[in-house]
């Protein structure tokens, strides 16, 4: 990891470039799980920027391309675009660009996203990309193309070859989304390079579980969130940058309801507070069951003594996987 930079700009559509963002060596891609494929490009950039004195900036889409092509089908999005700045600020960019996908922007040539987009509103010195990076109407604009664009134009441009894991297999979030799917949340880790991480607010709920000595904060997941509901031993980051260690439940709450919209509830160890309306994170490390009923309280409060008790025992063995895990579920806040 480069060195997180405090001054981290995270340009939303319709906003500026500062001007000392200009003429920057620029990652492009949708980055999103921001896996350890994305950061092999990534830090790319970072080396780039360092070797040639330039900031180095991430260009990336909002929403999704598959939202706007596919809106029929649910896509879950590993990292939100909240999440997704907060790792390119902890990986050491200075900051993010988040051009709007909508369908007058699909609909522009690859010359015009090179001329209006690269050239004309950012400036950049340099591109780095994926070896598979496609852009433009119809996907018309490909590597081979933003090579010869860039020789016209006056900007280098440099590709990164498809990451491999351990067992020479390539990186993708089509990879990790089905891994989460089957709450095997270690697995996806190793993908990622980081613990699996999402981000909400702390909302009010049934406060049953301040009854049965678990009170929970809980948090609304997008609809689309596909990971596989159970108990998991979790990481909880609060909006000033504190650590608790804590035990979640993902899902509907079948023993004290029969129609439930799926939530997540986190029990935070040793931690008595207010944490209402906060926006907060939580890393997950381990998954230790699935959901199920129980035939009443009794048995699911003894069973969330056991949960929790499993869940210590997970959080105090793990250990950073990377810089970047070290700064998204270890460190607190600076």
């Amino acid at each position: 990891m480069s060195g997180e930079r405090s001054s981290f700009l995270r340009l939303k559509p319709g906003d500026a470039l500062p001007d000392n963002l200009r003429g920057a060596v620029t990652a492009i891609g949708n980055f999103d799980g921001v896996h350890r494929g994305h950061q092999a490009v990534l830090s790319r950039a970072l080396t780039d920027a360092a070797a040639a004195g330039r900031p180095a900036l991430a260009l990336t889409f909002e929403p999704h391309p598959r939202v706007l092509f596919n809106p029929a089908v649910p896509l879950f999005r590993l990292t939100p675009a909240s999440m997704k700045a907060r790792i390119l600020r902890h990986l050491g960019f200075d900051g993010v660009v988040e051009l709007a996908f909508t369908a007058e922007f699909a609909a522009r040539s690859a010359e015009a996203f090179v001329a209006e987009i690269l050239v004309g509103e950012l400036g950049i010195a340099h591109a780095v990309t994926g070896f598979d990076f496609h852009f433009g109407r119809n996907r018309e604009g490909g590597p081979a193309y933003l090579m010869e664009a860039g020789m016209r134009h006056g900007f280098e441009v440099r590709l990164v070859d498809a990451f491999r894991d351990e067992g020479a297999e390539v990186i993708s979030s089509s990879r990790i989304r089905p891994l989460l799917e089957q709450g095997d949340v270690a697995a996806a880790a190793g993908l990622l390079g980081y613990r699996f991480t999402v981000e909400a607010e702390v909302i009010g709920g049934q406060k049953l579980g301040r009854t049965l000595g678990y009170p929970t904060a809980n948090m609304a997941l997008p609809t689309e969130a596909a990971l596989a509901h159970g108990i998991y031993a979790v990481r909880f980051r609060r909006a000033d940058g504190s650590l608790h260690d804590g035990v979640a439940s993902f899902g509907r709450r079948p023993t004290v309801t029969s129609d439930g919209a799926p939530l997540l509830e986190t029990y935070l160890f040793d931690f008595d507070g207010d944490l209402y309306g906060e926006t907060c994170q939580v890393s997950f490390f381990g998954h230790l069951r699935g959901e199920e009923k129980f035939d009443g309280l009794e048995a699911l409060v003894a069973q969330m003594d056991r949960d929790a008790a499993e869940a210590r025992a997970v959080l105090a063995g793990a250990r950073p996987l990377s810089a970047l895990d070290l700064a998204v579920t270890f460190a607190p806040a600076r």
